[in-house]
Formats: C-alpha cells, sequence, structure tokens
C-alpha cells in the first residue's frame, strides 16, 4: 500500500485512539477510588457533546461569531456542567450503593445510561435525528502524496495529549492527586488520615465525567455530527480499553485505548469489507488479548484493594 495512504490510516487511528483513551481514564479512575464500573459513562459522552451542541446555538442567538471564542466556551460549558452531573451521579446512585452486591451498581448505571439517552431523544429539538457540529477549527491541510495533514486534527490531538498530561500531573504531583491515589489504595487509612472520602469520590466522578466531555466535544468536531446513541458504541470500546489496558491503571487505560484504535485501523487496512469488519476484527483481538492476560496488559500496582 502506499506510504501515504498508511500514514493517513496512522493519523485517523491517532485520533480514534485519543478519544477512547479519554473515556478509558474516566472508567479507570472510578474503578480505581470506588471498584466501580459505570456503564452509563459512554451516555454522559454523549450528553457533554449535545451540551457542547447547545452552548454554540445559544452563542449564535447572542451574536457570538468567531470561532475560537465558541470552541473555548463550547468546552469549558460542556466540561463543568457534565463534571457537576458526574457528582451528583456519585452523591445520587453511586454512594448509596456502596453496601449493595457490585452487580446491583452495575445495573442501576446501566439504566441510568438508557434514562441520560433516551432523556436526550425526548427532550432536546429533533433529538431522535442526527445533528450537524459546527465545525469550527481550521481547516488548512498539508499534502504529502496521498497524506493530508488537516490542522484541525493537529488541534484536536494536542488538546486531548494535554489534556491527559495535565490529568496525570494533576494526579502524580498535586495534593488532591495524592488524596485520590490514597483513597484509591486504602479507604479506611485515608480516613483516618483526615482525606474527607465523599468530596474525593464526587470531584473524582466530576473529572472522568468532564474528560468524557471533553472526548464528547471532540468527536463532534471530528466527525461533524453527533446523534443520542453516540455513547453506546464509545461506552464499550472505552471500557474494552480500560479492561484491555489493566483496569484501575492510568497508563493501561490510555494504552488500551490507542491498541483498540490501532487494532481498528489494521482491520480498516487489512481486511476486505473494511467498514464492516473493522469492529468485530477489533473486539475479537481484545478478547484474545483478555484470553491471554486476564489483568491486561499493564497489571494493577495494588493487590490488596478495599
Amino acid at each position: 500500500m502506499d506510504i501515504g495512504f498508511l500514514a493517513q490510516y496512522l493519523m485517523n487511528g491517532l485520533m480514534l485512539g485519543m478519544m477512547y483513551a479519554l473515556v478509558a481514564v474516566g472508567f479507570t479512575l472510578f474503578f480505581g477510588v470506588l471498584d466501580v464500573i459505570k456503564f452509563s459513562h459512554g451516555d454522559v459522552l454523549t450528553v457533554g457533546a449535545f451540551t457542547a451542541l447547545a452552548t454554540y446555538l445559544g452563542l449564535e442567538q447572542i451574536g457570538v461569531t468567531d470561532p475560537a471564542t465558541q470552541i473555548l466556551v463550547m468546552v469549558i460549558v460542556s466540561t463543568v456542567l457534565i463534571g457537576g452531573l458526574g457528582a451528583v451521579i456519585a452523591r445520587t446512585v453511586i454512594l448509596p450503593l456502596r453496601s449493595a452486591p457490585p452487580l446491583n451498581t452495575l445495573l442501576i448505571t446501566l439504566m441510568l445510561g438508557t434514562v441520560l439517552r433516551e432523556a436526550v431523544r425526548l427532550f432536546y429539538p429533533e433529538g431522535g435525528n442526527p445533528k450537524p457540529f459546527p465545525a469550527l477549527l481550521p481547516t488548512d491541510s498539508v499534502t504529502f502524496g496521498n497524506f493530508n495533514l488537516r490542522l484541525d486534527n493537529v488541534l484536536m490531538f494536542g488538546a486531548g495529549v494535554l489534556v491527559i498530561v495535565g490529568t496525570q500531573w494533576m494526579l502524580n504531583r498535586t495534593k488532591l492527586g495524592l488524596a485520590i491515589r490514597a483513597v484509591a489504595q486504602d479507604e479506611e487509612t485515608a480516613k483516618t488520615m483526615g482525606i474527607n472520602f465523599n468530596l474525593i469520590v464526587f470531584i473524582t466522578f466530576a473529572l472522568g465525567s468532564a474528560l468524557a466531555a471533553f472526548a464528547g466535544v471532540m468527536n463532534g468536531l471530528y466527525y461533524n455530527e453527533i446523534n443520542f446513541g453516540m455513547g453506546l458504541l464509545l461506552g464499550v470500546i472505552g471500557f474494552s480499553a480500560a479492561i484491555v489496558g489493566g483496569m484501575g491503571n492510568l497508563y493501561g487505560a490510555i494504552l488500551g485505548g490507542f491498541l483498540f484504535a490501532a487494532l481498528q485501523t489494521i482491520g480498516a487496512v487489512a481486511l476486505p469489507f473494511a467498514s464492516a469488519y473493522k469492529d468485530v476484527f477489533a473486539f475479537a483481538v481484545v478478547i484474545a488479548i483478555m484470553a491471554w492476560r486476564p489483568t491486561g496488559l499493564i497489571q494493577e500496582k495494588v493487590s490488596d484493594r478495599v
């Protein structure tokens, strides 16, 4: 195959991998702090994307037309509101179920995802139809043979890198991150040391949900379209990426996200009827990896969890 086509597929894979990694990091944060698998996470992403779109329409109505300002406000409003939604979910759904069997939490969050998804479909104007998402980033590009490097892709990928690096820095270099890691390692000892457990849980769920909202905005800008069911597949892929990377491990979640995107890209290049089978190929390889390494590619260092 022409090297330009390969480079194009590589760039597409990097963009997908960044979105998957952002979603997977949310899953691993939730599991790391509370051992919770929140299956509504993909639908939270959907709400974030539609919140950004509603913000854009509102800005247009009041006469704010500068693309840079629009994107900045959309990202801020979406991440803040969806972060708040994540904290509310933690307060009203997750914490009250801490003493319940894990299956109860799994089922409740699965149903919550359906509620969020259907709420978008029913209450957003014509929410059942796909919505065009504004193309606000520069469309300039540089062509090298069959490879077309678009500036908007570079900007989105760079923003995603900054968000993930910032999250990693916060978790490893700040007192808040230390508190989150302490709660994840040993809840009782963290409480004894004076850490506000509930507050840390709220912040963690807000952070993970804000990352999902950012991924939703990125997805809208990349495809220029969103729909009320977009979180279903993204949630499953993000969860799969977190599992294959090593649930509870931040670096494993990032690795899993890019691995899944790489598998989709390989499937699209190597298989016949690529668009139909690339997801099947990716999930099949993930199943094989999990059969080989049930703990994930990067096993969590902490073996005894509370």
